[in-house]
């Protein structure tokens, strides 16, 4: 399974005021408010968070049908950070989701799958013919058949994103 979120950084500089009393601590575990607050770039750090949180939450949804805002529930890992590329994990309950988070000074885009082998899989994909099931997750639809899809969008920036069959 896979999960993506897009986050377009001026978009939520202009919609966010992510230092707001309380914002941090309603959506950020203690661990996570220490990667915040560490990093040379708190602001990006949220972003990058919040991001790996929705990537995840998509599979998670899309595993058990369960909607809920959670945020605490899903605790983001970062395991390595690069110029551009960081790599980690975000647990939710039992569950392991492994992403994968490019960044530029325009955006945030993470990529989460629930097998690090799909990791090497994920393609982007072009608007493509969509059905969505009654939880409203959607479905690429390719040869009559429907293959997993998720789709991000923020601001100027939009990702479908599915695993190479």
């Amino acid at each position: 399974m896979i999960g993506n979120d897009v986050i377009d950084l001026v978009q939520s500089r202009i919609e966010s005021r992510w230092q707001r009393t309380g914002f941090i601590d309603k959506l950020f575990t203690i661990e996570e408010q220490r990667f915040i607050n560490d990093y040379d770039k708190p602001e990006t750090m949220v972003w990058l968070l919040w991001s790996m949180k929705e990537a995840a939450y998509k599979i998670y949804n899309r595993q058990t049908k369960i909607r809920e805002f959670s945020p605490k529930k899903l605790c983001c890992f970062l395991d390595s950070i690069n110029s551009h590329l960081i790599s980690g994990k975000v647990i939710c309950n039992e569950n392991v989701y492994y992403t994968q988070s490019t960044f530029s000074l325009e955006n945030i885009h993470t990529i989460a799958v629930d097998n690090l082998e799909n990791i090497k899989n994920i393609i982007e994909v072009e608007n493509k013919e969509i059905i969505k099931d009654e939880n409203g997750i959607p479905y690429l639809k390719i040869n009559n058949m429907l293959q997993d899809v998720s789709i991000s969008h923020h601001g100027r920036f939009e990702k479908w994103v599915t695993l190479r069959k």
